[in-house]
């Protein structure tokens, strides 16, 4: 099956450095998960008619990238109301594991397939299995999923946060969500439907930016912050190399 690729990841920022953007663009139409409101887009006020161009939205909490608050599974948990946005800002470890193939559930060993997992882990975990160039096809629901044991795992470590560049990292359609039960059940958060994690260094600092919503969750703008480009200076010049 050819890849249905969702674009190249947008860059806010210029030289070789600067911003990433790590989010999906909101879309009329687009890819939900499975039972959540479609997404619908359409012009409120127009000029021609009204003097000024108003887009009415009809979406879920939870529609492309977006973070997941406890109270998402979890009865009587926070709510991004309570959720301080330090904590959706800093750094972060990546550990991309590829290979993987339709709903295959990734474990521990898979995690450290690059290199061992630090004892010590940043506040923010975020795992890129390429999957996110599924996005716009029937495939996305068909993604891996991370194995339990090695979410909560990550948590004894110091993970606050989980972010994956699926539609969750429990599997789409099966029974339960033991990720989200461990992960929110701990009253930490998960970030879903990354993208553009391919190039991310292992160490990035990021942020999660969210809607300011008080419920359940929330889309967010997600941001790498990327480190220029090594500079030199040429001729008393100083220059990027």
């Amino acid at each position: 099956m050819p890849a249905e690729p969702s674009g190249p990841p947008s860059p806010l920022g210029s030289d070789g450095g600067g911003l990433r953007d790590l989010s999906h663009p909101i879309d009329d139409g687009m890819p939900v998960y499975p039972g959540d409101p479609h997404v619908q887009l359409s012009p409120a006020l127009t000029l021609d008619r009204d003097g000024v161009a108003v887009t009415a939205m009809r979406m879920g909490s939870h529609t492309g990238t977006h973070v997941d608050a406890p109270s998402h599974t979890v009865a009587g948990g926070r709510t991004m109301a309570d959720v301080r946005l330090d904590e959706l800002v800093g750094e972060a470890l990546v550990l991309h594991v590829r290979g993987l193939h339709d709903g295959q559930v990734y474990d521990w060993d898979l995690l450290e397939e690059s290199g061992p997992v630090p004892e010590a882990l940043p506040p923010i975990v975020i795992i890129d299995t390429g999957w996110a160039r599924w996005f716009s096809g029937e495939r996305r629901t068909r993604h891996p999923a991370l194995a339990p044991h090695a979410a909560r795992e990550l948590l004894r470590r110091g993970m606050h946060v989980l972010a994956v560049d699926t539609l969750s990292p429990d599997p789409t359609g099966g029974e339960g969500f033991p990720v989200h039960e461990a992960v929110l059940g701990a009253d930490r958060l998960i970030v879903e439907n990354l993208r553009g994690l391919d190039e991310l260094p292992t160490r990035v600092r990021v942020g999660f930016f969210p809607l300011r919503l008080g419920d359940d969750g929330a889309p967010v703008r997600a941001v790498a912050f990327l480190p220029a480009e090594p500079r030199s200076v040429r001729g008393g010049t100083l220059v990027s190399d």
